[in-house]
């Protein structure tokens, strides 16, 4: 296919596209007259369609065309098989009816379903220019040609495109204005009352200054309560500076006295228990009641 053909086909589908919602895969009705000159021809038509649209296709045939070509009897054999690799559309026909008028009833008024036609029967294609937005396909000896948009195709773009650039109905007008002229109800206002002062312009408070507290004493220490003292150190500080360090002394190396110490028979020393023993039984009571 030449360029400028091509681009002219491309535009073409693109206005079908924008005004009447074509889209991908393009659904495309074959009679049987496109059938049997495909074959005469020996065409790819799915690949002819697919380049003529610029896009995806998806071929359709109806029961009534296959049905026509049964009756040209086995010669058709060729085209009768590449019709029934088609998709089958349904036209609702109890009863063949020639090919025609069956794709007519199928298009309807105003192609709804939005068909491409493919059709070698001029007057098929006569009677589908008058419905607005109907592509239509036919083969120029052994070129596939997509015509050009119809009067009627035309007709129904501009008045599209006026009725969008159009304003709005009276009836809308007339209600937009009713509704202007109705009073509007303000908002309530709020009361504004004196204003905060910012709170980082203020002056922070300075703390209420704590009073003396009369069960203290001059040094911060309680009255009627001393600091406990430990009892490590309670006989080294209440005793004399002898006592004191013998105290000391005898805390630090206890093992001193232990080996000064005489040991008895039982290997404990004698400063012990057994030193208290030795009192008790020293002791002699006197006829008075007294311990000498």
């Amino acid at each position: 296919m030449r360029h400028k053909r091509a681009k002219t086909y491309k535009r073409l589908m693109a206005l079908y596209s924008m005004s009447f919602g074509f889209r991908q895969p393009y659904q495309v009705l074959i009679d049987s007259h496109m059938c049997k000159e495909a074959i005469d021809h020996k065409l790819d038509i799915m690949k002819q369609l697919g380049v003529v649209l610029q896009g995806s296709v998806k071929p359709m045939i109806t029961q009534c065309c296959i049905h026509e070509l049964y009756l040209q009897g086995k010669l058709q054999q060729p085209a009768v098989d590449l019709a029934k690799s088609f998709e089958r559309r349904k036209c609702n026909h109890r009863e063949a009816i020639p090919g025609d008028e069956c794709l007519t009833s199928v298009i309807g008024d105003k192609n709804k379903h939005r068909y491409v036609v493919a059709s070698q029967s001029q007057p098929l294609r006569a009677a589908l220019r008058q419905v607005p937005g109907v592509p239509l396909i036919h083969i120029n000896r052994i070129v596939m040609v997509l015509e050009p948009p119809s009067d009627a195709t035309m007709d129904a773009k501009k008045a599209m495109e006026q009725q969008s650039v159009q304003p709005t109905l009276a009836p809308d007008i007339a209600l937009v204005q009713s509704s202007s002229k109705q009073p509007q109800s303000e908002p309530p206002r709020r009361k504004q009352g004196p204003k905060a002062p910012n709170p980082l312009s203020m002056k922070k408070r300075k703390p209420a200054p704590t009073k003396p507290d009369p069960k203290r004493d001059l040094d911060g220490g309680a009255l009627g309560k001393g600091k406990r003292r430990s009892t490590t150190n309670a006989g080294a500080v209440s005793g004399s500076d002898g006592e004191q360090h013998e105290g000391v002394e005898n805390r630090k190396r206890p093992s001193d006295s232990i080996d000064n110490n005489e040991d008895g028979p039982d290997g404990r020393s004698s400063n012990g228990r057994k030193r208290k023993r030795r009192r008790k039984s020293a002791a002699v009571d006197t006829p008075d009641g007294r311990v000498e």
